[in-house]
């Protein structure tokens, strides 16, 4: 049977829905009213004869069949803007690039590189959101999504556009006061800040003779916020395990002295999520590859803001 042409507005309409998981900012985005959205999604489900979206106070849900319903959705969707980024280069080289990214990184690091893009590209516009959670790039809304990680899951497409390390780290006044370890075994006798999102056991592991080893630690300080770590750690409370784009500036001032350093060997790496890595609009690929160069050196002392300003900063998960 022909699918009709009424269909396909619908269709991207129930796609925004389920996007922002709200009939009200869907309604927004497509400058209707909620009711009209609602109404349109009925019908499309009377059309299909099936329930698509469960609907709750809160938010809407999708059933089994509507999240089949959803792909293909979603699959039209990339397709139609797909073809209005494909009419050329110049004309797809201007617009909108919407980032979602870490608040510190963003802060301290991506919008001094996004300054730079700028200049160069007097018809692009980027649109930041500071999102410190490890978000869906369609739960985010963004066309690139940028997150500094020990490893990233999911289906969305990522590029790798730096290197970082974990270091263990304290101040000069808490080394000289409760001394240097020289061997992971020390810190038992030390006071460990924890990132209270992950287990002690994973963010306490060192390697010793070719072995991972975990390390029994007490702290008397437990945070969610990398940063709230490096204030403390600066303020002689304790040791931290915190990632070098962080702290690098602090260790090369000597504000903090990196320990350890060949029993601490935790790779991370500067990510950037995309819908796709060939069919990018033109000004989204220009944004990411001009990222990725200037992030490649990974120097982050000389890649950082010239500001002190720190906001906060949820530790690489």
């Amino acid at each position: 049977m022909p699918l009709p042409l009424d269909d396909l507005p619908s269709m991207a309409l129930f796609a925004q829905v389920v996007q922002l998981r709200s009939f009200s900012a869907a309604a927004r985005e497509a400058g209707l009213v909620k009711s009209a959205v609602s109404k349109r999604i009925a019908a499309l489900e009377a059309r299909v004869g099936v329930r698509l979206l469960v609907r709750t106070s809160r938010n809407v849900a999708l059933t089994s069949e509507g999240l089949a319903f959803y792909e293909h959705c979603a699959a039209l969707c990339a397709a139609a803007r797909a073809a209005v980024d494909s009419v050329g280069e110049a004309r797809s080289a201007h617009g909108v690039v919407r980032v979602n990214a870490a608040g510190v990184f963003a802060a301290l690091y991506l919008a001094r590189a996004v300054g730079l893009f700028l200049a160069g590209h007097p018809g692009i516009d980027v649109h930041f959101v500071t999102d410190d959670r490890l978000v869906d790039l369609g739960e985010s809304g963004a066309d690139i999504v940028v997150r500094v990680s020990r490893k990233l899951r999911g289906s969305a497409v990522v590029r790798r556009i730096a290197a970082d390390r974990m270091h263990l780290v304290a101040s000069p006044a808490y080394l000289a006061r409760a001394g240097t370890p020289e061997s992971p075994a020390d810190l038992v006798r030390h006071n460990c800040l924890r990132y209270g999102l992950m287990p002690a056991d994973e963010e306490w592991q060192f390697e010793e003779d070719g072995r991972r080893i975990g390390v029994p630690i007490t702290s008397n300080l437990v945070a969610s916020d990398a940063a709230v770590l490096r204030g403390a750690a600066l303020a002689g409370v304790g040791l931290s395990i915190l990632p070098g784009f962080l702290v690098a500036r602090d260790i090369a001032a000597g504000r903090l002295v990196s320990v350890l350093k060949r029993h601490i060997h935790i790779p991370l790496g500067v990510y950037v999520l995309m819908s796709h890595r060939t069919q990018l609009p033109e000004r989204t690929r220009l944004l990411v590859d001009f990222l990725a160069r200037h992030f490649a050196t990974g120097d982050w002392p000389a890649l950082a803001a010239p500001s002190d300003v720190e906001g906060t900063a949820p530790a690489p998960t």
